[in-house]
């Protein structure tokens, strides 16, 4: 048998040498693949759907206009309608006031059903002032539902602050 060179094959195993000489040409085209990526999606709005209104050149495309509004940390408040025994109190009331619920019960105990709670809305009294008058106050779930039992098993009563 004759004597031969031994065969050399290029590529058979990964040199990282050439991953290191070449790095610049791969963050080059992982950098194209992406903005073509981004291009072919679309604009989009702040919560991912895609923005199918009127073209706005205004300001940059893909960016929203401004940030979303985000909720405060905390309960939830609800609109409670909460009927006053006493209308003449009620006349004293505006919107945006902050007031003290407080319940009367048949037996003449008292009980704070709801501190500092705002108020939002005072209704017209109009007929049947005589039972009193209605308000609207801006209360969690479940100080809401302690203000509806207090009203069906007793009178109550605001303070303001």
């Amino acid at each position: 048998m004759p004597h031969f060179a031994p065969v050399r094959v290029r590529g058979g195993r990964l040199r990282p040498h050439r991953l290191v000489r070449h790095r610049r040409r791969a963050v080059a085209a992982g950098l194209a693949v992406t903005a073509a990526a981004l291009v072919a999606a679309g604009p989009q709005q702040g919560d991912g759907r895609a923005d199918t209104g009127p073209a706005d050149f205004g300001r940059a495309r893909g960016h929203p206009a401004a940030e979303p509004v985000r909720e405060r940390a905390g309960p939830r408040l609800v609109a409670a309608p909460v009927r006053i025994a006493d209308a003449e109190s009620v006349r004293l009331l505006g919107p945006g006031d902050r007031v003290d619920v407080v319940a009367t019960g048949g037996s003449g105990r008292t009980s704070v059903v709801a501190r500092g709670v705002r108020v939002t809305e005072v209704p017209d009294p109009g007929e049947g002032a005589a039972d009193g008058a209605l308000v609207v106050v801006s209360v969690p779930r479940g100080t809401a539902h302690r203000l509806v039992g207090a009203g069906t098993t007793g009178r109550l009563a605001v303070t303001l602050w």
